[in-house]
């Protein structure tokens, strides 16, 4: 790959981690007025119009009938969770602060990906999984006095929902047909936010339904922006340019919620980009034909709203699949 082609993909990247991050900045200023379960069921019932135009260029016969039912409804799960615990998550923390949880995906990854795909971890990785862990403690500042909160939780059970939907897509490859891994958390996200409303319902004025359609018009802008990063730009050099999110958290934060980045945060988020950026470097190192689990889950985390790039690109006509 050459090197304009390289920083193509690092520009297309960038713009794309701007748009999710003027995404995630909108949930959190939705979250302030509406429960979460609310905004995300917007977001996602406003998004199946442009969804649908998508789908409209799946050619592929087939129903929605899965061909590894356990799987699929463990990746539709986990996509669910993802999505109800990153719109809490965003609701209630400061927006560095789950950016700095939710860079723990790549950790994750590199974990789960040893009893699901049978990935073999060496020394340099498990220490610098081991490392960046220490770094999510160093953000959460356990027994300092400051209290974790559920939105800290929602933060890393939205990571670990994160990880789990990307390793189990790449252990279901080709397997399943993308409409079915697309359509099934979006139908199972609207029953259980749906179900939420009964809970606790707030009217929504029209600016704000404005905002929540926004929602679903950025998550779908950013994953094709990441389409075009990754076929423009080498997987290991484009993952990286996730990390940029923290910059945006820092403006938006404090220019939108009066948020200021703390010592800790930091520190911690410092860390955790390192241990991220090492494990890229090593699956990088070791060649195109090994199993680079981390690399082939690109940079976003999948929610309802913004679905991985990689399904998004299958659907696409004329288009092969994107390079890992």
């Amino acid at each position: 790959m050459s090197a304009p082609n390289n920083l193509k993909g690092i520009g297309f990247a960038l713009i794309s981690m701007g748009v999710y991050a003027t995404h995630d900045a909108i949930i959190k200023l939705l979250g302030a007025h509406y429960p979460a379960l609310q905004v995300l069921f917007f977001s996602s019932l406003l998004s199946f119009p442009l969804v649908s135009l998508i789908l409209m260029q799946e050619r592929t016969p087939g129903t929605l009938r899965p061909n590894r039912p356990g799987w699929v409804a463990l990746r539709s799960a986990c996509a669910m969770g993802s999505g109800v615990c990153a719109f809490y998550a965003f609701s209630v923390l400061p927006l560095a602060q789950v950016y700095s949880i939710l860079f723990a995906t790549p950790l994750l990854i590199t974990l789960l990906s040893i009893p699901i795909l049978g990935e073999r971890v060496g020394i340099h990785r498990w220490l610098a999984v081991a490392l960046g862990l220490c770094g999510v403690l160093i953000v959460l500042r356990p027994g300092t006095g400051q209290a974790l909160s559920f939105g800290h939780l929602a933060a890393l059970m939205g990571a670990l929902c994160s990880a789990t939907a990307a390793v189990v897509t790449r252990k279901l490859g080709g397997s399943e047909r993308p409409l079915v891994l697309l359509m099934w958390p979006m139908l199972g996200n609207l029953v259980l936010t749906g179900a939420g409303l009964t809970i606790a319902y707030t009217p929504m004025q029209l600016p704000h339904l404005a905002m929540a359609g926004m929602i679903a018009v950025l998550g779908l802008l950013g994953g094709f922006l990441s389409i075009l990063a990754y076929r423009a730009g080498e997987a290991a050099i484009v993952a990286p340019m996730q990390y940029s999110q923290m910059i945006w958290a820092t403006i938006y934060g404090w220019f939108i919620f009066g948020e200021s980045l703390d010592r800790p945060t930091i520190i911690g988020a410092s860390v955790i980009i390192a241990s991220g950026l090492y494990i890229v470097w090593r699956e990088r190192s070791r060649g195109a034909g090994s199993n680079r689990p981390v690399i082939a889950a690109r940079m976003r985390g999948e929610t309802v709203t913004a679905p991985k790039s990689t399904l998004l690109q299958r659907l696409l006509p004329g288009r092969g699949h994107s390079r890992d």
